[in-house]
């Protein structure tokens, strides 16, 4: 018998295959997770350069950016395949200014691989749509955090539950406008 909230499992937590990119995305936060996970795609020779976008937080005695980095090189990444995004301090602002940080090296972003938490993946993967040109495809590669948040035990513990609902709500906040806005365009 399916749990009455597959639904959601379904929504929230999915991952696609992925293929030759131009660059990983990595949306900022303080989990070695990303990096590793970024690293690993970056080794397999997926895309030439990882991207860790994130600025100032409590989580972190550094930048996301710096924090995210140091794990990349200290996994074998050389540091001149790292692109730097250190000022964003929530997602939009990480797909845009990663964005602003391509161009402006000259990366075209046809095809990228979105690195970000399991949970946090429909959100992340929309936020980037909204922000990055219509043309490009997306890759998403999910982790589970040091939470051990995942699909199968999210709705067995209250905190994971929060962890899950708020990024839930935070997709209907972000995008109520943004559907309209391209909808009509």
């Amino acid at each position: 018998m399916p749990f009455p909230f597959d639904c959601i499992s379904d929504f929230m937590f999915f991952e696609t295959e992925l293929g030759q990119s131009s660059v990983i995305l990595i949306p900022g936060a303080s989990h070695p997770q990303l990096m590793e996970r970024a690293s690993m795609l970056f080794h397999q020779g997926i895309a030439p350069f990882i991207l860790p976008s994130g600025g100032s937080t409590p989580h972190v005695e550094t930048t996301e950016w710096e924090f995210l980095r140091n794990v990349g090189v200290s996994l074998g990444v050389p540091p001149e395949s790292i692109l730097k995004e250190d000022r964003a301090t929530n997602t939009f602002e990480n797909a845009r200014l990663s964005l602003e940080v391509l161009l402006q090296q000259g990366v075209n972003p046809d095809k990228v691989v979105l690195v970000c938490k399991n949970y946090h993946a429909r959100r992340a993967l929309l936020t980037y749509q909204t922000v990055f040109p219509r043309e490009t495809i997306f890759y998403v590669s999910p982790v589970i955090d040091r939470t051990g948040t995942s699909k199968e035990n999210w709705y067995l513990d209250e905190q994971k539950i929060n962890y899950v609902m708020n990024e839930v709500e935070k997709v209907g906040k972000y995008f109520r406008s943004a559907i309209y806005r391209i909808g009509s365009e």
